[in-house]
């Protein structure tokens, strides 16, 4: 019996095809394992970000909080009203503060504990202050901010409407806890407390205030915003955040089945498990009321460090679902047509190796060995003869090609040498060009910093000062205490000019170009500098070139940069010394430089990296901000500043400006 045979071209298909299918099947298989596990990696990752990025945001409101509270305990306005005893007073300043500042609570306490006056429920007084931990810690000298829980009946004395705000209704939710509860009445309040002290600095009372969490979704929504920036899938917020009191949702964006907040659902059993009761973050997919989001919940404390709710995060898991099918179809779609391309490919292959090539084994082990002079002769005119001079062909052509490659081999070596020359070159100027780009980024993102800082300094100082006016205008010129209010206004204004100078800084004002004349501008900055410092000692030396051209910039802007760098130069020499102010053409770049240099110390060699950071001083009265702003500016310009420094032999400025101004 003759065992069954198969040809040579299906063993050559399916030789060929098998691996190739395998080979893609697990390609495909591991492909979309490892891509979707990263997809759920990477989510998961994001979220415990956002987690981050919320609790900021949270703190960032506590913080608020207590400076209003402190800022308004520690004004002298306050310790007066404290003082008089005066309901009125204490009216006058704690309820416009309150709705200024959108304060749910705003009450004076007296050294006794009991409540002088509420602002939000003036009728209701006398009686231990709402959140007595809260009040003791103010009265016994402490700055306190933090979360803390009001009951119902504490509620109640703060004003009626916030008992009404914190109460909600307690919707039935799956996989959340057993519980007999229908109402939750307590309320989570962002709080702060601080003590009132007289000029002797004894306490005299507290301030305590806060704001109600319970239906007010003014902080989620903002976390909603910072965080996610109102991304959407289908119509349907992406992302989401929530407070939890206790197990219960407070206030949220999650939305219920009708379309409206989810607020009176609860936590789900093993979420409040791990997170209340364990005190631990959880950073995992969750059934969140009605679809399952990439979700992160963090235990919110109250002040003594008990756990009394959650702050919760989550990314609605449809948009990922969505991307893994599509990657699982992609890979289907590459494995089935890979096989179909594979299966041609192989049967092609096949048709043409399964023609007899035995007799050409040996010929090609001498060739492998070494041999050269190896032919075949061509004796049929079929693909045997056609393949035996394919062979006398190759043979040739490999012998040919071998000597070329060992041409090319010496002529590649060479030019990898040249290659490597110009790609350290280039490496060069990447270095460069990213240590560019990273002050760049640093400078936008200390501006964003610092025009936020200034705004949120201006209104305090606004009522610093007004108090201090009213102080000097108050205290007679002979009283001992009036030197102390005077220091106490120039103080204020000093701080005024930093805020000025953050301002200016974090502020890229338009440029209006026009022609400009360096010689004649440094002259009249020169002539206008000694008004703003002594110049005594002081040699300044011009070394202008004449004729020189003109450039393309801001004049303004550019009279700031070099009164800047001037006043710096004569800064930097407080014993005397000579300050040269010289200007020259560098014609091949089609720029104009301007050289500052002076006699001074010099810059420490470790600072010379840092100057133009914003706020790095060496200055004891200094903001740090003017060689950042001159930085900026020439940079603006299309040109660069340069510095080189020796100490004890003074420090050389050198600011290159292009004529014309690069268009586009």
């Amino acid at each position: 019996m003759h065992p069954i045979r198969f040809s040579i071209r299906l063993k050559l298909t399916i030789g060929a095809l098998l691996p190739l299918f395998v080979a893609i099947l697990v390609c495909s298989l591991a492909g979309i394992y490892t891509i979707n596990s990263s997809i759920v990696r990477q989510a998961q990752e994001k979220v415990r970000t956002d987690l981050n990025s919320a609790r900021e945001v949270y703190l960032s409101e506590v913080a608020h909080i207590r400076d209003v509270v402190t800022l308004t305990a520690n004004a002298p306005s306050t310790a007066t009203a404290f003082s008089s005893g005066r309901l009125s007073d204490l009216s006058s300043l704690l309820s416009s503060l309150r709705a200024g500042e959108r304060l749910d609570i705003l009450s004076a306490v007296a050294p006794n504990g009991r409540v002088l006056f509420r602002a939000r429920n003036p009728g209701v007084s006398g009686d231990k202050g709402s959140g007595e931990r809260l009040v003791e810690r103010a009265l016994a000298g402490q700055v306190v901010a933090g979360t803390a829980l009001f009951s119902h009946e504490e509620l109640l004395r703060e004003g009626g409407d916030l008992a009404r705000q914190a109460t909600i209704e307690i919707i039935e939710t799956p996989r959340a806890r057993p519980s007999d509860k229908h109402v939750g009445r307590s309320g989570m309040l962002l709080v702060s407390s601080a003590p009132v002290k007289d000029s002797a600095g004894r306490i005299i009372g507290a301030l305590y205030g806060g704001i109600l969490l319970n239906g007010n979704n003014n902080l989620v929504d903002k976390i909603k915003r910072i965080v996610y920036e109102g991304v959407q899938y289908q119509g349907e917020d992406a992302g989401t955040a929530t407070m939890f009191l206790d197990d219960l949702r407070i206030n949220t964006n999650v939305h219920n089945s009708g379309g409206g907040r989810a607020i009176g659902t609860r936590l789900s059993e093993e979420v409040y498990n791990h997170v209340i009761v364990n005190k631990k973050k959880w950073v995992d997919p969750a059934f969140v009321v009605r679809d399952w989001y990439f979700s992160a919940y963090e235990p919110i404390l109250d002040l003594d460090g008990k756990v009394i709710g959650s702050l919760y995060v989550g990314m609605l898991g449809k948009p990922y679902a969505a991307l893994k099918q599509k990657v699982t179809l992609i890979f289907v779609g590459v494995l089935f047509f890979g096989s179909l391309i594979g299966f041609a490919v192989s049967g092609f292959i096949g048709s043409h190796l399964s023609r007899p090539i035995r007799e050409l084994q040996d010929l090609v082990r001498r060739f492998s060995a070494g041999e050269r002079e190896v032919r075949i002769e061509v004796t049929t005119g079929d693909e045997i003869g056609n393949l035996a001079a394919e062979f006398n062909e190759m043979t040739k052509t490999l012998i040919q090609r071998e000597e070329e490659i060992k041409k090319l081999n010496r002529d590649l070596e060479r030019k990898v040498l040249e290659r490597t020359a110009e790609l350290e070159d280039k490496n060069q100027l990447l270095v460069k060009a990213k240590e560019d780009l990273v002050r760049v980024e640093k400078l936008a993102a200390v501006g964003a910093l610092a025009a936020g800082v200034a705004h949120e300094i201006n209104n305090p100082m606004a009522i610093i000062r007004g108090n201090a006016e009213l102080l000097q205008m108050a205290i007679p010129a002979d009283s001992p205490s009036r030197e102390e209010a005077d220091t106490i206004a120039r103080q204020v204004g000093r701080v005024e000019r930093i805020v000025a100078s953050l301002l200016q800084f974090a502020r890229r004002e338009r440029k209006y170009l026009a022609k400009t004349d360096l010689n004649p501008l440094l002259e009249e900055i020169l002539a206008q500098v000694g008004h703003q410092v002594p110049l005594a000692g002081i040699y300044v030396r011009k070394e202008f070139t004449n004729d020189l051209p003109q450039v393309s910039g801001d004049a303004d802007q550019l009279r700031q940069v070099f009164t800047n760098l001037i006043l710096n130069g004569v800064q930097a020499m407080p014993d005397g010394g000579v300050l040269t102010v010289a200007t020259e053409e560098d014609v091949p770049s089609e720029a104009c430089v301007v050289i500052i240099s002076d006699t001074g110390g010099g810059i420490e060699p470790e600072n010379l990296e840092q100057i133009f950071n914003p706020f790095f001083t060496t200055k004891s009265n200094g903001t740090g901000l003017g060689l950042s702003v001159s930085y900026g500016i020439v940079k603006d310009h299309g040109g660069k500043i340069e510095v080189t420094s020796e100490l004890g032999s003074g420090s050389i400025f050198r600011v290159r400006l292009p004529m014309a101004q690069p268009t586009g």
